[in-house]
C-alpha cells in the first residue's frame, strides 16, 4: 500500500480519536454551532499565520481560543442570545480570514485546501502535530472528565459542589481550538465539526454510559476514516468529503437500527 494512504490513514484516526469523546460532549452540551463558530475562525488564524509568519497550526490555536475568550466575554453580558452571538463570531472570522488572504497578493493558497481539507498531503511532520496535539488533548479530556460531565448534566448544581464552572468550560473551547487546529488539513475549516458530531450522534444509540458513548465515538470514527479513504482510492472522490459522508452513512445506518429496534 502506498507511503501516503498509511499517513492519511494514521493521521484520520488520530484525529477523531480525541474528536469524537470531545464531540460526546458537544452533542451533550448542544454546542454544535459553537463547533463551526471556532471551525470558520480558523480560516483566520490560516491567514495572520501567513501574514506575520508564524506556525500556522499555532495561529489557528491562538485564533481560535481569543474567539472563546470573547465568547464568554459577550455571554457574561447577556447582550445577545448565543446563537445570534455565535453567527456574528462565525461569519464575521471567516469573512475577514478571506479579506486578509486576499491582501496578500504576492501569496498563492489553495484555498479548497484549507476549507475542504486534503488528508492525502499529510507529511511526516504533520502526524507529529496531530498525535502530539492529540495526546495532549485526551490527557486534558481525561484530566477534566469528572467536572466537564458534571456541568454537562446540571451546571448549577456543580457549581454549588465547588466545580470551577468557567474555568472547565475554558479548557473545554481550548481542547476543541486545538483538535480544530490540528485535523484543519484533514477535511477543512468548513467541516471539522463534523468530525465531532457525526460520530458521536451515531454512538448515541449503542451506548447507556457517557464512558460507553465516548468510546463507541471514536470507534466509529476511526472506521469512518478508513471506509472514507478507501471510497476516495476506490472511487477517485475527495478524502475529506469522502470521510464525512462516510461518517453519515454510519450514522444513518444507526439511526435505521435503532428505529427498527
Amino acid at each position: 500500500m502506498d507511503e501516503f494512504i498509511l499517513r492519511a490513514a494514521a493521521a484520520g484516526v488520530g484525529v477523531v480519536l480525541v474528536a469524537a469523546p470531545l464531540g460526546s460532549f458537544v452533542v451533550w452540551r448542544r454546542m454544535a454551532y459553537f463547533g463551526d463558530t471556532l471551525a470558520h475562525s480558523a480560516l483566520l488564524g490560516v491567514a495572520l499565520g501567513f501574514l506575520l509568519d508564524v506556525n500556522l497550526h499555532l495561529a489557528v490555536v491562538l485564533i481560535a481560543a481569543l474567539i472563546s475568550l470573547c465568547l464568554l466575554a459577550l455571554q457574561r453580558y447577556r447582550l445577545l442570545a448565543d446563537d445570534t452571538l455565535l453567527g456574528i463570531l462565525a461569519h464575521s472570522s471567516l469573512s475577514v480570514g478571506l479579506v486578509v488572504i486576499a491582501f496578500q497578493e504576492s501569496l498563492r493558497v489553495d484555498l479548497l485546501g484549507y476549507l475542504f481539507g486534503d488528508i492525502l498531503a499529510v507529511t511526516p511532520t504533520d502526524l507529529w502535530w496531530i498525535w502530539g496535539g492529540g495526546l495532549l488533548v485526551g490527557a486534558a479530556l481525561t484530566a477534566v472528565w469528572r467536572p466537564l460531565l458534571a456541568i454537562t448534566v446540571h451546571e448549577e448544581l456543580a457549581q454549588v459542589e465547588g466545580v470551577r464552572v468557567t474555568l472547565v468550560r475554558l479548557v473545554f473551547m481550548l481542547m476543541i481550538s486545538l483538535v480544530i487546529a490540528i485535523s484543519m488539513k484533514i477535511v477543512g475549516v468548513l467541516l471539522i465539526s463534523s468530525m465531532m458530531i457525526i460520530p458521536a450522534a451515531a454512538a448515541r444509540h449503542f451506548s447507556s454510559t457517557p464512558e460507553q458513548m465516548s468510546l463507541i465515538a471514536a470507534l466509529v470514527g476511526a472506521l469512518a476514516v478508513v471506509a472514507g479513504l478507501g471510497a476516495s482510492w476506490y472511487w477517485d472522490t475527495p478524502a475529506g468529503p469522502s470521510i464525512v459522508t462516510a461518517s453519515a452513512v454510519l450514522f444513518a445506518l444507526s439511526h435505521l437500527r435503532s428505529a427498527a429496534r
